[in-house]
């Protein structure tokens, strides 16, 4: 079974060509961050990402059409991911449906409860500190996917792949047979092997935002060595 390889990158004037770039070199879904001023879960390298897109005006009308110009250049599903103060904003239902006709597949809202606005059709977010109550109520109301957060934290690259990811995911497989994907942590060709063994695919984000900085080719060649590390995992 194909894994797959999802990356995240920030919305911004040069996103629609990164997002080509990755698809290109084997990226199966884009993730599309709408940049908010207080991204909580969110590391440092995103943060600052974050920061660089508001300061280029990247408001959520701009990120919708940064959403329509990305979908225009690439046939894999698109899915933003934002925080609950941006819809409360903007407007939920608009929201949503703005953001279906720009493109988007789907949606993060990383804040937002599994309980609230049940009508948001969305990926739905499970950590290590997730109870198994949760963990059940997120995967029946999830749009597609689980999302799997694999450590208790912010986002970030790290060293290691989290060695919690194994008891979540073996959780969560008690509980659900839903479509299964980890991120948090992600960043190398071994992490993407492992992790895929795991789950059935894998969300970069730093790691992509950095390489995003050096450009397309930076970018695709970051994606290929991930291709290459899925392609390797054993079946989960």
């Amino acid at each position: 079974m194909t894994k797959t390889l999802a990356i995240y990158l920030m919305s911004g004037p040069e996103t629609p060509a990164l997002a080509e770039a990755a698809v290109d070199a084997g990226a199966d879904l884009i993730e599309l961050g709408f940049p908010f001023s207080d991204p909580l879960a969110d590391g440092p390298v995103i943060r600052r990402a974050a920061e660089r897109a508001l300061a280029q005006g990247m408001r959520t009308r701009a990120c919708l059409e940064c959403l329509a110009e990305t979908r225009a250049r690439v046939d894999v599903p698109i899915v933003p991911m934002t925080y609950a103060s941006l819809l409360e904003a903007y407007g939920y239902d608009r929201f949503a449906a703005d953001a279906r006709a720009a493109g988007a597949t789907s949606l993060i809202v990383v804040d937002l409860p599994v309980e609230a606005h049940p009508e948001l059709e969305r990926v739905q977010l499970v950590a290590p500190t997730s109870t198994d109550e949760r963990i059940a109520a997120a995967a029946a109301r999830t749009d597609g996917w689980l999302y799997l957060v694999s450590l208790t934290g912010t986002t970030g690259a790290r060293a290691e792949l989290s060695p919690a990811l194994a008891g979540l995911a073996q959780r969560v497989r008690a509980l659900t047979d839903v479509t299964l994907y980890a991120g948090f942590g992600i960043s190398t060709r071994e992490h993407a092997a492992a992790a895929a063994a795991l789950a059935d695919g894998i969300v970069v984000g730093s790691a992509a935002i950095l390489a995003a900085e050096d450009g397309p080719d930076a970018l695709a060649a970051l994606v290929r060595g991930l291709r290459a590390g899925l392609d390797s995992a054993v079946p989960a």
